[in-house]
């Protein structure tokens, strides 16, 4: 168990609701092991995760970073999507046990974060949304996209109306609007992720960092994969898949299929510092996703904040992170060879390269530092 702030006045418990928490790697992940973070460091609050197994249905309870980290069974998995029949009462139980004043839920998974905020009671509920529409749009996901529908329909409009402050993190976020929202991105812990040697004197590495389910197809792995077998595509180009997934095997057999598996790599989820290098030292990191489920794009803000320069899909939150030509470059989702052509350019031009790099690191420094940004979201905690 955590070592517990004194009682009395002014401490407040808040528990951060998250469908999957690291270890496993990703923006919602990302952004929630954030905010759990920043509320420990914080004299009048005490944060509690709860959160889902990978594996296994018995709740365990550990201390990871000085936070208390909830971890319940899943009985199915639907997608990506954890889901219990018993989550209704476990969560009633574990938020009046941990004295739980404020819930802060995060989504865009359904599940957790609904019973979450409908359980919450007289507890202050905030609910951080990070997507915009999940509808895939891949062939074969047709019965899928029909129950998102429903749901984004007729369920997430209520979860929205009962929790009393809503988060979009881009205007993407289909919260965003909402006459209870505010906008409060992402962003970059600016001590740690600091530019590397200019992108112009660094190996020609392309890098990706992300999730690799199947169920995540629409973050466009497969494109990025095909650019680089592109006649057009950077010569000589090295590519690092960085992160898990079940479909990590698929992408190294299309690397295969392509003639160009000797120069696709995945060296599987980093962490740490581990992570931090292989920003600062990557020539490049892009970022394909094909749809308006990527909201915003927080590993493009990471990448920035090391001085490297970005490539990612004008889609989704991504146009709104990325300046095109100023910060990184823009090219239209799903298309290998504008992919091919954007790497090329960067890769190709020690000068632009560089340019972007630094462009990229002071729009993080002026936009996106977690401190000021967190500082908001410990705002919404502190209110009536």
């Amino acid at each position: 168990m955590p070592r517990r702030k004194p009682s009395g006045t002014g401490i407040r418990t808040v528990a951060v609701v998250t469908p999957y928490y690291p270890p496993k790697i990703g923006g919602v992940e990302n952004y929630a092991a954030r905010i759990a973070r920043a509320a420990a460091d914080d004299p009048g609050l005490q944060p509690v995760v709860i959160t889902t197994r990978l594996d296994g249905l018995r709740t365990t309870v550990t201390t990871e970073d000085g936070v208390q980290v909830v971890r319940l069974g899943a009985w199915l998995r639907l997608s990506n999507t954890p889901l219990s029949p018993l989550w209704p009462f476990q969560l009633r139980r574990w938020l009046r046990r941990s004295g739980a004043e404020v819930v802060n839920a995060h989504s865009p998974v359904p599940g957790l974060a609904d019973v979450a905020v409908a359980v919450s009671g007289r507890r202050r509920s905030v609910l951080t949304y990070h997507a915009g529409s999940m509808h895939k749009g891949e062939t074969g996901s047709g019965a899928a996209d029909r129950l998102i529908g429903l749901y984004e329909t007729h369920v997430l409009p209520r979860v929205f109306r009962r929790a009393d402050a809503l988060v979009a993190v881009s205007p993407v976020s289909l919260a965003h609007g909402q006459p209870h929202a505010v906008e409060i991105s992402p962003g970059a812990d600016l001590g740690r992720f600091t530019p590397g040697a200019p992108p112009s004197t660094r190996p020609r590495t392309v890098l990706y960092v992300g999730r690799m389910d199947r169920s995540s197809a629409w973050k466009g792995v497969d494109v990025l994969i095909r650019a680089l077998a592109e006649p057009t595509g950077p010569a000589g180009a090295r590519l690092r898949l960085v992160g898990g997934g079940d479909a990590v095997g698929d992408h190294l057999a299309l690397a295969d299929r392509l003639g160009i598996a000797d120069r696709v790599e995945a060296p599987g989820e980093l962490t740490g510092q581990d992570l931090v290098e292989a920003m600062r030292t990557a020539a490049l990191v892009v970022l394909p996703s094909r749809t308006e489920a990527e909201s915003f794009g927080m590993v493009l803000v990471e990448a920035m904040a090391c001085g490297t320069p970005v490539v990612g899909s004008a889609v989704g939150g991504i146009p709104r992170v990325v300046v095109d030509g100023g910060t990184g470059l823009l090219v239209p989702p799903g298309d290998p060879g504008a992919l091919a052509d954007a790497c090329r350019r960067v890769l190709d031009d020690g000068a632009l390269a560089d340019r972007l790099g630094a462009a990229g690191r002071r729009r993080a420094e002026e936009r996106y530092d977690w401190r000021k940004l967190t500082d908001r979201h410990l705002d919404l905690f502190r209110g009536a």
